[in-house]
């Protein structure tokens, strides 16, 4: 998702081919034995981090400045990716996880967010009025958090954090990144993906 999202913002068109994890595709193992998504093929380069993805989209072009924002972000980015994606697993996924209590991993989560609430105090996004790549970064895994349980998230003190997820979720870009494509085989009409004129067909 987060992928995407830095994709379609810095204005570069990318063929999109939607992997089915159970059953992927020959193709897709060659190019990425790893076997995680997303991952970007260039003409010199595979990048299988979606964070790697995203930095490597807006150096090609970040007409929104979501590269301007201070130092703290990449902290915050890498706290969201470390402490905080672990405990969203282990709450999750607990079944996955039976050695980590999912209670005590959703208060781990929620410390993080009780500061993130802090951090975006009354403006829209982390660093003022700007969108930036540290909150397009965090956003995904937030709206994820938010979905285990709806009904604990918007009850827990945390008014600045449900606005600004609110506000996203609202918004156009959402809206466009996440529509539907059906799953790539190798007899694949092309579809390519981009800010401008959205998703297509060739």
């Amino acid at each position: 998702m987060r992928a995407r999202l830095a994709i379609y913002a810095s204005g570069i068109q990318v063929q999109l081919r939607e992997i089915l994890l159970r059953d992927k595709a020959p193709e897709f193992l060659s190019a990425s034995p790893k076997g995680t998504v997303p991952v970007l093929i260039t003409s010199n380069e595979i990048i299988e981090e979606s964070f790697d993805i995203m930095v490597w989209s807006l150096k090609q072009g970040d007409p929104e400045h979501w590269l301007d924002m201070p130092n703290e972000g990449y902290e915050w980015i890498l706290k969201n990716d470390g402490p905080f994606k672990d405990a969203l697993d282990h709450t999750k996924y607990f079944v996955k996880f039976p050695d980590f209590d999912a209670k005590l991993e959703q208060e781990k989560a929620l410390k993080f967010l009780t500061d993130l609430n802090e951090q975006i105090g009354k403006s829209n996004w982390m660093f003022g009025k700007g969108c930036s790549l540290a909150d397009m970064a965090l956003l995904p895994f937030i709206r994820q958090f938010s979905n285990i349980d709806k009904n604990w998230f918007y009850a827990q003190n945390l008014p600045n954090v449900h606005r600004w997820l609110d506000h996203f979720l609202q918004t156009d870009l959402f809206t466009k990144i996440m529509k539907k494509y059906d799953v790539w085989i190798k007899e694949s009409t092309p579809v390519l993906f981009s800010k401008v004129g959205q998703s297509f067909s060739k």
